[in-house]
């Protein structure tokens, strides 16, 4: 199949990498500097180029708030029976041009950051296809990440913005917490050189990135049930409640262990 990707930055770039070992695969991207980087593709200097290469599929790999503005900008350069997929890890924006393209599409969400996980071996990450993609889109993409060990999930536009401000917002916002107090002073235990390292993990990926996880609608709800629980335990060690702390503990230890404390 022939393969275009708009955008070389660190999730294009690897896609672009992995789709060439079976396909035929051109990149178009606006920085020389990431350019220069790519090997066994075809880089294209202009969106004009797509016109000639002709893809079956269409990547769009760019920033969430370029997306659709960029689908727009392409659209007249697509065969007729391209299928144009997007990355967005939130989908409410792209739900929308989605359902007005006249295009198929899939819509798909790599659950793991191109920093922070081991692109090598991905085992034990996850991706998300939503359901409303087109059948032809979805075998490609499930193919794809089962192929490299990827457990892949279905959910709709709706589900997954809800999802992802609970899998994504909610642990970004405790390292960003964490992070926003350190000392580098610090003798670390641990606990601390834990959280450190996920702190570190967290804060390489790219801004744009961290945005748009972040600025996710539903995100809101999950920061301000972080900060009442926040407040519970600092009206816990203000009054030295042994009892509150025994059962604020376990409601947590109920969370964690749903099948009792191991």
């Amino acid at each position: 199949m022939k393969i275009a990707i708009l955008g070389a930055g660190r999730m294009g770039s690897w896609l672009a990498r992995e789709f060439s070992k079976g396909h035929e695969v051109a990149v178009y991207e606006k920085d020389s500097a990431k350019r220069t980087k790519l090997e066994r593709v075809r880089v294209l200097e202009t969106l004009e180029e797509l016109a000639p290469f002709g893809p079956g599929l269409l990547v769009n790999a760019v920033s969430l708030d370029a997306t659709v503005p960029v689908f727009h900008e392409v659209e007249k350069y697509l065969p007729g029976d391209c299928i144009v997929a997007d990355l967005a890890s939130v989908k409410g924006i792209v739900a929308g041009y989605h359902r007005g393209s006249p295009f198929r599409f899939v819509s798909v969400h790599p659950m793991f950051g191109p920093t922070f996980a081991d692109l090598g071996s991905l085992k034990e990450e996850n991706a998300i296809v939503i359901k409303e993609s087109c059948p032809e889109g979805t075998l490609f993409f499930r193919h794809f990440f089962e192929e490299l060990g990827v457990r892949v999930f279905e959910y709709s536009f709706a589900e997954h913005d809800v999802m992802m401000a609970y899998s994504l917002t909610l642990p970004f916002i405790c390292s960003m917490a964490f992070s926003a107090c350190c000392n580098t002073n610090t003798v670390p235990g641990t606990t601390f050189a834990k959280h450190m390292n996920i702190a570190k993990g967290l804060l390489s990926e790219d801004d744009h990135l961290l945005a748009e996880i972040l600025f996710n609608p539903c995100s809101i709800r999950e920061l301000e049930g972080v900060t009442a629980r926040l407040e519970y335990l600092k009206h816990i060690i203000e009054e030295q409640d042994q009892e509150e702390l025994k059962s604020f503990l376990q409601r947590m230890r109920n969370n964690i262990f749903p099948g009792g404390r191991p």
